[in-house]
């Protein structure tokens, strides 16, 4: 490149920091096929013959095929994975590879392997959301019948099962799964043919060349094409926010598996000690995902930062964005494997949840509902129930174990039939608004998971 214009050679400290091909390389797959296509395009457009194209394609092929055995030389000199292909190509097959050249740049040339790359990469994602979600929903079929509290603030709120709050996690990573094909969309843009920034005077078929290549539509700008950068920053975005409901399964779970919890316990193979106390038992495969959640946002956040001040075109900052894309795709890759594999061997403690489900302070909301199922106004039942509560827990009296006429001092509502409140399970089965906890709700939404998942 540096032949008709420049009369030196870049310094040796130019050529190390800015080279790119000692992570670019992974984009080589894409950058083959790429080059595949617009072979075709050329010969289309007259520039190349059929038998250039063909020994082009067969070049191509058997440099893919040594690079993938690991026995190709990348050289840093040649920057980044496109001239190391060309340089090859044009070693093995003479001028004709040096015509693959014509009418593309670097710039859209890049644009069209991070494109193809990210394509590739959210079908495997979406692969391995389906096989958490699988997981979890084996897990919750496992043990739809055992009861917990559910919390807020950390705090004991109101009676679940623990399988109502595992089809609540598989639904987070469904909005993940519509997230990113909805991305898709965007993403499905063949960006090749805009040159460096306005495109060439040789005029190939655009359409031709995405049909090849699988896009479903061609980009309609030439700047706006070389320079978008929208669908790397918002594929980081999705991946964070996979990230954030796997840091949030993981607290949860994190919490459970204390002494003082005791909900769960996770396996041997997922659990590791301590160099000094031999009684640990911990969860860093489930602490490690919440801490590689930073990892993910951070990536986006350097990318974001990256694009704000750019001005229009194609800007040797955008090389930036390769390192941060291939980190978070590596960094959910691995933590949607390990969490998939580590929920079949959790470990639950169904009596240690029941027991704690049964305080009765869970049922105070169920006991203001009797209340105005009975006639009075819910701000007053709350007020009631309130100050109920409070006198049980000054006497140290459960509020089950509340007197009938202690009660009936409060509200004259209560009746013998208060005692039917405190029974969890009946609790729980009265909860059937769409949503909501009821064992006849989980079944179905089981059964609809199974559907669900079963087609996709």
């Amino acid at each position: 490149m540096r032949k008709g214009r420049f009369s030196e050679p870049a310094a040796e400290l130019a050529q190390r920091y800015s080279e790119s091909v000692s992570f670019d390389w992974r984009l080589y797959r894409y950058d083959i096929a790429g080059s595949i296509a617009h072979a075709a395009a050329l010969v289309q457009g007259g520039i190349v013959t059929a038998e250039e194209q063909r020994r082009i394609e067969k070049g191509l092929r058997a440099i893919e095929k040594e690079i993938e055995s690991g026995k190709f030389d990348w050289e840093r000199p040649l920057e980044d994975v496109h001239m190391n292909i060309e340089a090859a190509l044009m070693k093995r097959i003479g001028v004709a590879g040096g015509k693959l050249r014509t009418a593309r740049s670097r710039n859209d040339q890049i644009a069209l392997d991070l494109r193809l790359y990210v394509k590739a990469e959210i079908a495997e994602v979406l692969s391995r959301l389906r096989n958490l979600q699988a997981a979890l929903l084996d897990l919750a079929e496992k043990h739809v019948n055992v009861v917990m509290p559910g919390y807020t603030h950390l705090q004991r709120a109101q009676p679940i099962t623990f399988s109502h709050y595992l089809l609540g996690q598989m639904e987070a990573f469904e909005r993940d799964v519509e997230r990113l094909r909805d991305y898709l969309v965007r993403t499905d843009v063949l960006p090749l043919g805009s040159g460096a920034l306005a495109g060439s005077t040789i005029v190939l078929d655009r359409e031709r060349i995405a049909r090849e290549l699988g896009f479903s539509c061609v980009s309609q700008n030439t700047i706006d094409a070389v320079s978008d950068r929208d669908f790397v920053c918002e594929f980081l975005f999705c991946l964070a926010m996979i990230g954030l409901h796997l840091s949030r399964l993981s607290e949860d779970l994190i919490i459970w598996s204390t002494s003082e919890f005791g909900f769960l316990e996770f396996s041997d193979a997922f659990s590791t000690g301590s160099s000094l106390m031999p009684q640990k038992r911990n969860p860093d495969m489930a602490e490690l995902t919440r801490g590689k959640t930073g990892r993910l946002y951070g990536n986006l956040m350097s990318i974001l930062t990256t694009m704000k001040a750019l001005p229009s075109s194609y800007n040797r900052d955008l090389q930036e964005d390769k390192e941060a894309l291939f980190d978070s795709v590596d960094t959910i890759a691995a933590a949607l494997e390990v969490f998939t594999a580590m929920l079949p061997g959790l470990k639950i403690n169904g009596d240690r949840m029941k027991a704690a489900a049964s305080d009765p302070n869970l049922l105070a909301t169920d006991l203001a509902e009797y209340l105005v199922k009975k006639g009075m106004p819910f701000r007053e039942a709350h007020e009631v129930v309130g100050k109920l509560v409070t006198q049980s827990v000054t006497e140290q009296t459960a509020l089950d174990r509340v007197p009938l006429g202690e009660l009936q001092r409060l509200s004259p509502l209560f009746a013998v039939d208060v005692v039917n409140v405190f029974d969890v399970r009946r609790s729980v089965s009265e909860r059937r608004a769409i949503g909501a906890p009821s064992p006849e709700n989980v079944s179905a939404q089981i059964v609809r998971w199974k559907k669900l998942l079963a087609k996709s």
